[in-house]
């Protein structure tokens, strides 16, 4: 029997996150990203994995889209798919050729890692406040 540690979710999202947090100077950026990463729970909940992926690329806002290239990224790795291309470039098609049982499992999975990002960026941006 495996035993489901809870860090395995918050650990990688918090360390994704304090790493973009150390790397950006711009205070702009700063609240584009914690902003995305409060954000990603609804959006993901109301429009789903597939369009998720696709704003990806649309985000005119480089602190938003380095959120959500690090919140794929770390799906990539904790759903195990690292052939799968989820977060890079062939994401989409990745996506869209899972099974109904694969794309449900991970539209759960991000559903609790979006969770956890919303939960880090108050914690990681704790002194980052208003909007961009």
């Amino acid at each position: 029997m495996m035993t489901f540690d809870p860090r395995t979710i918050a650990t990688p999202v918090y360390e994704a996150l304090s790493e973009l947090r150390s790397q950006t100077q711009d205070n702009t950026r700063l609240k584009e990203q914690k902003s995305q990463a409060v954000e990603l729970y609804t959006y993901l909940s109301t429009w789903g994995m597939m369009r998720l992926k696709a704003e990806e690329q649309a985000l005119g806002q480089e602190g938003k889209k380095q959120v959500v290239r690090k919140y794929f990224e770390c799906l990539q790795a904790l759903a195990n798919l690292q052939d799968g291309n989820l977060a890079g470039n062939q994401g989409l098609t990745t996506l869209k050729n899972l099974d109904t049982d694969e794309y449900l499992g991970l539209t759960g999975l991000g559903l609790a890692l979006a969770r956890e990002f919303s939960f880090w960026a108050t914690a990681v941006y704790h002194n980052v406040s208003g909007d961009d």
